[in-house]
């Protein structure tokens, strides 16, 4: 599998992680866990700024952001909007972007002002496990609340997008012996 289709469907499975949380969210009652479901919401805005951050260097366009999340915290509403079309963003820039451009070094500016570089791939990798690091935090929020997360594994997303996946047959032994791995650690 390349690179590019690890990455398309890493980033459709973001996309269905963050629409799953963003639901799970937007259940909790404000009077009840407004303060815990406010720290979500910051967490999410966190990572939405993030990915709108690194967008832009990954087109080499400057961005408006001088720090990593917003002053005041959006409506959540407006957030999902926001982030679904972030995730539609990132879908569509996988489908145009070629295989070499995925290794080119970008330049860029942090928010603090200091300068770094990342390949193409390395930014979108930062995006995706920042997101997954994030997600996790909000889901333990949501636990400690006694309230169950949504699934947020790359496995429950595939099988869900290709139920199919369920119905493989069992590999065999010989499916096995047939690849070149070392049989010891």
């Amino acid at each position: 599998m390349s690179a590019l289709i690890l990455l398309r469907s890493l980033f459709a499975y973001q996309a269905w992680a963050n629409d799953e949380l963003l639901e799970k969210i937007a259940s909790l009652d404000q009077h009840v866990h407004n303060e815990e479901r406010h720290a979500a919401i910051r967490l999410i805005s966190h990572c939405h700024v993030v990915s709108r951050i690194f967008s832009a260097h990954l087109i080499g366009e400057s961005h408006s952001y001088d720090t990593d999340n917003t002053a005041d915290t959006p409506a959540l509403a407006e957030l999902r909007v926001a982030v679904a079309e972030s995730d539609r963003w990132y879908l569509d820039y996988l489908e145009i972007v070629s295989p070499e451009q995925l290794s080119e070094l970008v330049p860029f500016v942090f928010t603090d002002g200091d300068k770094g570089s990342m390949s193409r791939q390395e930014m979108l990798m930062h995006v995706a496990l920042h997101g997954g690091y994030h997600r996790g935090e909000i889901g333990r929020i949501l636990a400690q609340l006694s309230i169950t997360p949504p699934w947020d594994t790359f496995a429950v997303h595939l099988h869900r997008a290709e139920p199919s996946r369920r119905r493989q047959a069992e590999p065999t032994r010989a499916t096995f012996m047939q690849m070149d791995i070392p049989r010891t650690l």
